[in-house]
């Protein structure tokens, strides 16, 4: 039954207990279970049904140039056991045709099936999020390890430090005086939550603003509490994102490069077809004939076998007119493009998202551990001078957990004023914090804002000298040691054996700090305080001076103090006030729990009084920090025309602040119109959001929500854009999956966004993103170059027959070298064209439109002037050798063939009318002599060396051409083939590949070829070297066009 879902967080915790007829006492019943349990069902999430395999196979067919291979393939296999059938031979040599083709996209349907399963197992990383069991109350006794998918609505649990929260609960009653929960996962949020028992009179609000909830896949870092059972499974926080990726994954749409594919393969077939048709129809009179009686055509007579194999020359065009080889070539470009981009970083789980990364027209990041490091750290800190109206602004470098990273700048003070050492005792033992090393980062225990204190403290050493020496020899030893797990914080250690702590008093929300009694090396206690600045400022009577001295806080002093607090919050800083006090009454002596005054500290109502009349220390000013390098990476977006979007569960201000540094928007810029909390950007209509997003420059939206996230993706897509989407909480998965390019990061991500991702990024960092995006513009443009090359060849293998048919010739092309030609020959230099190097401008233009022209007007000319090129050669030598005895000196008749003229060469349907026509056996390399038992076998038996010379041209003319294809319009003069030597290899295989088939006997039987002499090869290259040249002059033509535009533009 679907779960009533009610506003827990805004009612009262008897209100919630009278929902569930439940008693925080007592708990649920095992008969109320039952019955909760057939209403609401188990607390797990659903597992969605994945598709069938059967399906999955089925849709790697559902493309245009597969449906056109497809048919191909069955026509000719009908064909080939036609042949076999008249002939009584098993034609081996027909039948290799369609099974080369049914084999290529049998492997393409692997390779395409094989991503997809890998694609969707975000959901199951899901389910590991899930706690395992919880501490839950029923009938009145605690169960200490229920498992948690048999928890229901109503169920009373208790949480302690460390545990996984298993279902979305109220907060009932807390058992400590502080319960923090991590929940940036779900929220973005960089600090834990502290989580209260008050409700939140607000029916409509924010997850981060839901103080009273703890949510399905948190974790307890602090406190503990009871919780009733609000909601379970699918109605869960978590449950919710579930329902979100899938339908994100419903919503998945092609990438632009198999738009322009598909668009590319229906042109085609419409093109294939019309020729197709052209061609059958050219030769009618060859397989319908008839007489002219009266005027009117009588005697029809109809020539089947006729009429087959014109068909079959028909099909031996849509053969030669699809590039077979071009999905496998752009699988292996792509996965080329995959393994120069993992150097980078940057490791990509779907392959077609290095094409779409490369016109992505938007990045969408997130600000917590992708712009900044996701580790708290002390940027700067004041105290006062010799004076009350004096003040001493320190600033600190360093960005990580990491003590040996960065230091204090302008730091004279080894032998520290007694205001520094009281600061520096302060952070070191009023504090729970550790750190330790996680491979090659520094990771916090604890709250990170204490972790950043111990690292200051670190950097400020100690007053002792003799103690600074002894840490810094160890902190060298250490940087040698094998174990670098453990961090020794050796100035710290040294704070807290000189100051021992004796009690702490736990932060709670009405006083907002924390502190501790410890006992002085004097012998006497203190109390050391640090918490939020005003309300320390509010209790603190005096201030500590430089020399250690005190002065009675007066007005001029404490609006100073004031001041610089606001100085240092209109940066982004989260500022911590420190202060002590020596004077503790009955608590100076106090020394464990059988102390007479142990009662006083039992309740936390009387920690505001004892943390009265303090002496002010200073203010220390942290934040999460931006990493060095994405100023620069943000500024080559703008070069290259992306924009730049933060979306962030994180404060508007502190988000504004980071925005600003990292220069998305200028210092004194106006940020209306550009900056909007998630709540505030969802209000508007979709005509107002569309025009805000429209707009040129950075755009942030803080205290954003996964639901936010998605739309916000939703409608950029609407717009035409090409999102890439950064995250790494649970919370961005759904969006992951709805960008075009989902991209989670590696170290800090959970499972669950790596999963729906499309790349992740090892490295967390965002200038990793743009040298991405660089490269994938850089293998679009590799792509366009082997597509382009690919299709000009195959342009001149659809003249080449489109002529023979024309002519009324003999084919001088078979099906199956055609398709040799067009997977093995073609595919070595156009994997290799995969290599060009990148251009030096890529990233100063502006992204291409996602609908921009795979092959634009002058590129389309210039190919059918290169292909109507290939043609004319190939046919021309194919009748050169029947017609001519030498050419430009080469001699063709030494082989002892007949030699015939045009006329007859096109009437050779006619030959058994013909009287007197002999055809005299002839010689082809390697001795072997072809002889006719019929005469007119000499058009079909004895076409194998014009055929020969004929492919070989072809494969020749194609590797000249991939030399052209090097560069769209810059001459081979100023791009040498030497810039790609990949290329100049390719090329070698493919001529090897050529010679072994043409020089191995059983292979030159396959496909119907003869060796060819020195003499005759002199001639092929004669015939293929004048394409280089011809493609010259229409690049310099190209030029001049552009150069001309540019003039007129200027003009």
């Amino acid at each position: 039954m679907e779960e009533k879902a009610f506003p827990a967080w805004s009612w009262s915790i008897e209100h919630c207990l009278k929902e569930y007829n439940v008693k925080l006492e007592k708990g649920l019943s095992t008969y109320e279970v039952e019955k909760q349990r057939e209403r609401y069902g188990w607390n797990e999430l659903d597992k969605q049904k994945g598709k069938p395999l059967w399906r999955l196979v089925l849709e790697q067919f559902d493309d245009m140039l597969v449906k056109i291979l497809l048919v191909a393939a069955f026509v000719s296999f009908i064909l080939a056991y036609f042949h076999g059938n008249e002939s009584g031979q098993s034609g081996f040599e027909a039948y290799v045709e369609p099974f080369v083709i049914v084999l290529i996209l049998v492997l393409n349907a692997v390779v395409g099936v094989w991503q997809e399963t890998n694609a969707e197992k975000a959901l199951e990383a899901l389910k590991e999020m899930q706690s395992g069991s919880a501490k839950v109350l029923r009938d009145g006794y605690y169960v200490p390890d229920l498992p948690a998918r048999e928890l229901v609505p109503g169920d009373i649990v208790e949480l302690r430090v460390g545990d996984k929260v298993p279902a979305d609960m109220r907060v009932a009653s807390l058992q400590t005086s502080n319960f923090r929960v991590e929940q940036s996962s779900l929220t973005g949020e960089a600090m834990p939550v502290i989580k209260s028992t008050n409700p939140v009179f607000m029916d409509d609000c924010e997850l981060q603003a839901k103080e009273s909830m703890v949510f399905a896949g948190t974790t307890v870092v602090n406190g503990s509490c009871i919780c009733i059972v609000v909601s379970t499974g699918m109605h869960t926080e978590i449950g919710k994102i579930q329902t979100q990726i899938h339908e994100a994954s419903l919503e998945e749409s092609d990438t632009p490069l198999k738009k322009k594919l598909d668009e590319f393969g229906g042109r085609l077939t419409t093109a294939i077809g019309f020729i197709c048709l052209v061609v059958w129809v050219i030769n009618y009179r060859y397989f319908l004939t008839w007489e002219i009686v009266n005027g009117w055509p009588t005697n029809f007579q109809f020539s089947f076998e006729k009429c087959t194999y014109y068909f079959k020359i028909a099909i031996a065009l849509a053969v030669a007119a699809i590039p077979e080889g071009l999905p496998a070539v752009i699988t292996t470009c792509l996965a080329l493009g995959t393994r120069k981009m993992a150097q980078k970083n940057a490791i990509v789980r779907k392959l077609p998202s290095v094409e779409t990364l490369g016109c992505t027209t938007v990045i969408c990041s997130d600000k917590t551990g992708t712009l900044t490091t996701n580790q708290m750290s002390v940027t700067e800190f004041f105290t006062l001078g010799g004076k009350t109206t004096a003040s001493r602004i320190f600033h600190v470098e360093g960005t990580t957990y990491n003590p040996n990273e960065g230091g204090i700048m302008d730091w004279t003070c080894y032998n520290m004023d007694a205001n520094l050492q009281c600061m520096a005792e302060i952070c070191a033992v009023c504090n729970d914090a550790g750190i330790f090393c996680n491979g090659r980062l520094f990771r916090a225990t604890g709250l990170p804002t204490e972790a950043a204190l111990k690292v200051l403290v670190e950097k400020m050493g100690v007053p002792d000298m003799k103690a600074r020496n002894r840490i810094r020899d160890y902190q060298l030893v250490a940087d040698y040691s094998i174990d670098r797990s453990t961090i020794k914080l050796g100035c710290c250690e040294w704070w807290t054996k000189r100051s021992k702590r004796i009690t702490t008093l736990e932060f709670d929300r009405i006083r907002k700090s924390m502190s501790v009694v410890v006992r002085e090396p004097t012998g006497h206690n203190r109390l050391l305080v640090k918490g939020a600045v005003e309300n320390i400022l509010e209790r603190s009577s005096y201030v500590q001076l430089a020399d250690g001295s005190l002065a009675p806080m007066d007005e001029p002093c404490r609006q100073l103090l004031l001041l610089r607090h606001l100085e240092m919050s209109s940066k982004g800083l989260r500022c911590l006030g420190l202060a002590y006090k020596d004077d503790l009454g009955e608590l100076s002596d106090y020394y464990a729990e059988t102390h007479p005054a142990h009662k006083k500290l039992l309740d936390p109502s009387n920690y505001s009084e004892i943390e009265s009349n303090l002496v002010f220390v200073g203010v220390i000013g942290l934040r999460d920090p931006p990493r060095p390098e994405v100023h620069k990476a943000i500024e080559d977006c703008r070069g290259a025309g992306i924009k730049v979007m933060v979306i962030t569960g994180d404060y508007k201000s502190t988000a504004e602040a980071i925005c600003r540094e990292i220069q998305l928007f200028s210092g004194s810029e106006d940020l209306r119109g550009r900056s909007f909390t998630g709540k505030e950007f969802m209000a508007l209509s979709s005509t107002q959001q569309i025009e805000i997003l429209s707009k040129p420059g950075g755009k942030v939206f803080s205290r954003a929500e996964p639901k936010h996230k998605q739309d916000i993706v939703r409608v950029l897509k609407e717009m035409g854009e090409i999102v890439a989407m950064t995250g790494d909480g649970v919370n961005d998965a759904p969006a992951l999956k709805l960008a075009d390019i989902g991209i989670a990061m590696g170290i800090a991500g959970t499972e669950v966004a790596k999963e729906a991702s499309d790349m992740v990024l090892a490295d967390d960092n965002f200038s990793t993103i743009v040298s991405a995006i660089a490269e994938g513009r850089s293998i679009y443009n590799n792509m366009k170059a082997f597509i382009r090359y690919m299709i000009s060849s195959n342009v001149g293998e659809v003249i080449s027959i489109f002529l023979s048919a024309a002519l009324g010739i003999p084919e001088c092309l078979i099906p199956v070298q055609l398709l040799w030609v067009n997977l093995v020959t073609d595919g070595p230099p156009a994997t290799a064209l995969g290599f060009n190097p990148a251009d030096v401008d890529i990233m100063q233009k502006p992204p291409r439109k996602s609908n921009d022209a795979l092959i634009n007007f002058w590129v389309f000319f210039r190919y059918m002037v290169i292909g109507s090129y290939v043609g004319i050669a190939t046919v021309g030598i194919f009748v050169l050798w029947y017609t001519q005895a030498s050419f430009l000196g080469i001699d063709l008749a030494s082989d002892g063939h007949t030699l015939i003229d045009l006329s007859q060469l096109r009437s050779w349907g006619e030959c058994p009318t013909w009287s007197n026509f002999t055809a005299a056996p002839f010689t082809v390399s390697g001795g072997r002599v072809i002889t006719f038992s019929n005469p007119c076998d000499y058009f079909s038996i004895g076409k194998v060396k014009a055929m020969t010379l004929s492919l070989s041209v072809l494969v020749a003319i194609e590797m000249f051409n991939s030399l052209n294809a090097l560069s769209e319009d810059n001459s081979l003069v100023r791009v040498p083939p030497s810039r790609n030597p990949w290329l100049l290899f390719a090329m070698s295989v493919s001529f090897g590949l050529h010679f072994l088939i043409l020089y191995v006997p059983f292979l030159a039987d396959v496909f119907s070829i003869v060796p060819l002499s020195l003499n005759e090869w002199c001639l092929v290259i004669l015939f293929s070297a004048p394409v280089i040249l011809i493609d010259e002059v229409l690049k310099f033509v190209g030029r001049s066009r552009r150069w001309r535009k540019k003039k007129d533009k200027t003009a």
